[in-house]
């Protein structure tokens, strides 16, 4: 577009003269991001109406009876938000964007060459056969990858010649607890509870943080949506249930589950 791209996050703006600040000092058709938008401040959210409705700012100078309200120009912009908790973000803000897109996981094919790219930029190097195994781990997110791919670096240089192979990538990951499939040790601690002492469940998330020392919000933040998608972990309304998939990736027989009786 060759225009300006300006970052901000929604937890950097406190007041909202802080976002009044950032859109007047806009060029022409630049593009401003905000970053977690649904953490927003409500005091700036009212002043992003006006700015994504008539490209204006309402400002209040004075106080008291003197107090006056004046409307300033901004240039037209293009205002881009994320967030990963569509659902806080207030309905009037939430109506206003043009358009909504959701973002899916990465294919493995391109945190393979984000892994290329960022292993040239950390001077190492990574056989192809390396990135696409640190890849399949990485949970289908660049910042996961790139974690990964420092620690192998790290694993490399101590333990190899700083060349990061195949089998050093695997002995590195294996190290860490991190499965074919990008699980890691609490993964495994989440699925062995509701397998092993709960009989597959259902199991109440509650029960289950209790059980390995973690806290509820950080399992059903951090590792249910993954093992979720990954197809391991069923939501019921009784509780958490484990499946098949989970058991033959355990390496554990499933049991037998008696048939529901069907009434008329």
């Amino acid at each position: 577009m060759g225009v300006s791209v300006r970052i901000t996050s929604g937890p950097a703006i406190e007041r909202a003269g802080d976002l009044a600040a950032i859109l007047t000092n806009l060029q022409e058709h630049d593009v401003l991001f905000i970053d977690e938008v649904h953490r927003l401040p409500r005091a700036a959210e009212e002043v992003l109406y006006p700015a994504m409705e008539d490209f204006a700012l309402d400002i209040v100078l004075g106080r008291g009876p003197g107090a006056r309200s004046v409307r300033l120009s901004v240039p037209r912009f293009t205002l881009v938000g994320a967030t990963t908790r569509y659902a806080m973000l207030s309905p009037p803000l939430r109506d206003r964007f043009g358009a909504v897109y959701r973002l899916d996981f990465y294919e493995r094919e391109a945190i393979a060459a984000i892994i290329r790219r960022n292993a040239r930029l950390l001077s190492v190097p990574v056989e192809e056969e390396a990135a696409a195994e640190i890849a399949g781990r990485s949970r289908g997110t660049p910042r996961v990858a790139n974690r990964l791919l420092r620690r192998v670096r790290d694993y490399a240089q101590v333990r190899a010649d700083g060349h990061v192979t195949v089998d050093v990538a695997r002995e590195a990951l294996a190290r860490l607890d991190i499965d074919a499939l990008g699980l890691d040790e609490v993964d495994h601690k989440v699925l062995r509870t509701i397998i092993e002492k709960y009989d597959g469940g259902p199991v109440g998330i509650e029960t289950i943080a209790a059980s390995i020392s973690e806290e509820a919000d950080t399992i059903m933040d951090v590792y249910e949506p993954y093992l979720m998608q990954m197809g391991f972990l069923q939501r019921t309304p009784r509780g958490r249930l484990a499946t098949r998939h989970a058991y033959a990736h355990l390496g554990i027989e499933a049991p037998r589950r008696p048939q529901q009786p069907l009434f008329d």
